[in-house]
């Protein structure tokens, strides 16, 4: 009988062992991940995809997310950490490690840290109803084929808690990732033009939301300073570039310039407009500023596309504050005041070019009317609905308007002055576009291959009514990154909503649809877990040794009633 059981344990052993030797050399040839997550955060999409599948070399990435920080950043390393197995899993060229920036030996990091402005996060830590301050570095750093690029991992918030901050950052993680393996790993195609010569901004003004594009595409200046000789030479160079950028012009445009951009578009090219209807000038005697309207004598080039751009201001109680000084010299105190000619932007909107955005910052934008015609029309971002329409030309003092805005502020706006609702500020157009010169007299002769077209391929632009959505700040003679307000020390979603628009212009959707997946990140109430935290101590101690115990008396009846027959 014993003999007989020995051997049927020694069968089971063996038949235990086959089976996992032919499991584990089946598992070898037939491989697969299973994401468990109810938001599949973990799945790369197939635009992800296509982007890595292409490495054939090896990608390294540095992720200085290791040490001891909050909870809610150890939650932020464990999932970039398992999203980068998966990048890994699918594409065995991408390796990562995970680097303690503050710990000895480290200090050969700190070059890159200063040259790609890989700056810490500090946050605020609350324990046991206490609150401290530590620094994190939420950042990776890829290198590929001798390229290096700064990926960030915690998207900035405009006053949002740390919590929000990462749980914002979880939502972006797969498309930060996949952004920087783009810019390593792609080869640019497209080109954009940056229009001159028409009293644009000056390099300097917008040099970072460029020196981010050019990450993306080739980039180049051009004017049109010889259409009046050349029209053809100049409609020909114009048409080798896939987007022109017209970043708030101040010189009114002329009849054949104008008919060179619309044969531009009437042959499918794209185009993004950042433009002022008004102009701020001070009056020489008294000192006083004043708001105009300004001609830029493309009133009708936008009235034949389906849009008009209004010469007037917008007020929205929405709106981001302005930092005045008070006081003299030495004893000179800086103080944030409301100021509603600085509309905030963040539109419910489902559009890829702005979902999951952060608030858009304008300055003395203007209203946009949508006009009925052929061409589809989105408002990609507005007003919020507390908002007036304010005419011109009208003096813009600020021991006037700072007194009224804090009243607005204090005791809540009157429903019969801000009553406009939610105006549009930057409107997107897409179809096919009916030239501007359609039965009228052409103001240049266009000859050779070239012919004048009436009604244009399929094409699309965005018209955003305020130029300074484009502008960079300055430190001195260093352009400051697009979005950043030096003055309150925020944040804004400027340069990922241009960045979103050129990107949907140019149809390279692929980096949008990442962006705009959806995942929902729960993390603990922190107040609940101060209030709670010696019950659920007591019960993760007690609930065990209960459960032991239980067994424990449980096991001796039953051998006792066992042994005892």
């Amino acid at each position: 009988m014993k003999k007989t059981s020995t051997k049927n344990n020694i069968g089971f052993a063996v038949l235990l062992i086959i089976g996992l030797v032919l499991l584990n050399f089946l598992g070898s040839y037939f491989y697969e991940r299973f994401d468990l997550t109810q938001d599949k955060r973990f799945t790369l999409s197939e635009e992800t995809k296509e982007i890595i599948a292409p490495i054939n070399s090896p990608l390294l990435v540095d992720v200085f997310l290791e040490g001891e920080f909050p909870a809610e950043f150890r939650r932020l390393q464990s999932e970039t950490e398992q999203l980068l197995d998966e990048f890994s899993a699918y594409n065995g060229n991408i390796k990562f490690k995970f680097i303690n920036p503050t710990e000895k030996g480290s200090e050969q990091f700190q070059p890159q840290f200063e040259k790609f402005g890989l700056t810490p996060a500090q946050v605020s830590v609350t324990e046991s109803g206490k609150q401290s301050t530590e620094l994190v570095y939420p950042w990776a750093l890829a290198h590929h084929n001798g390229k290096s690029v700064k990926i960030p991992l915690l998207k900035n918030q405009l006053g949002a808690t740390s919590e929000e901050r990462v749980n914002s950052s979880l939502q972006n993680l797969q498309y930060a990732f996949a952004d920087g393996f783009k810019k390593l790993a792609t080869e640019k195609s497209k080109k954009v033009a940056v229009l001159k010569g028409n009293g644009e901004y000056d390099d300097r003004y917008i040099a970072d939301f460029f020196a981010t594009l050019r990450d993306y595409y080739f980039i180049a200046p051009f004017t049109l300073d010889s259409v009046a000789s050349t029209p053809e030479k100049t409609l020909r160079a114009l048409n080798t570039f896939d987007l022109i950028v017209v970043a708030q012009p101040t010189v009114a445009f002329s009849d054949a310039e104008k008919y060179i951009l619309d044969q531009y578009l009437m042959n499918g090219g794209k185009a993004l407009w950042l433009l002022d209807a008004t102009q701020m000038q001070a009056d020489p005697t008294t000192g006083e500023t004043f708001a105009f309207g300004r001609d830029l004598n493309l009133n009708d080039f936008f009235f034949r596309y389906g849009i008009r751009i209004n010469p007037n201001l917008v007020k929205d109680v929405y709106a981001a504050p302005i930092v005045l000084a008070s006081g003299e010299e030495n004893e000179s105190q800086y103080n944030k005041y409301p100021w509603f000619f600085s509309p905030l932007s963040s539109s419910a909107n489902n559009h890829p070019i702005v979902t999951n955005i952060e608030a858009v910052k304008f300055d003395y934008a203007s209203a946009i009317d949508t006009l009925p015609n052929k061409i589809n029309k989105t408002i990609l971002l507005s007003t919020s609905p507390i908002s007036k329409i304010v005419g011109l030309p009208i003096p813009i003092d600020y021991n006037e308007e700072i007194p009224k805005n804090l009243q607005v502020v204090n005791e809540g706006p009157n429903p019969k002055e801000f009553n406009a609702g939610e105006i549009p500020l930057a409107v997107l157009l897409e179809g096919q576009f009916t030239s501007v010169f359609k039965n009228r007299v052409k103001p240049v002769k266009l000859q050779g291959a070239l012919k004048n077209i009436d009604e244009g391929k399929a094409s699309k632009m965005v018209v955003i009514s305020d130029g300074d959505v484009i502008k960079n700040q300055m430190q001195g003679n260093r352009p400051l990154e697009l979005g950043f307000d030096k003055t309150t020390n925020s944040f804004y979603g400027n340069k990922e909503f241009l960045l979103n628009t050129v990107n949907y212009l140019l149809d390279d959707s692929g980096l949008i649809n990442i962006r705009t997946r959806q995942i929902a990140v729960p993390f603990l109430d922190q107040q609940k877990t101060a209030d709670q935290r010696t019950k659920w101590q007591a019960l993760n101690l007690l609930l065990p040794l209960g459960l032991l115990l239980v067994f424990g008396i449980g096991f001796n009846y039953y051998r006792r009633r066992k042994y005892t027959r």
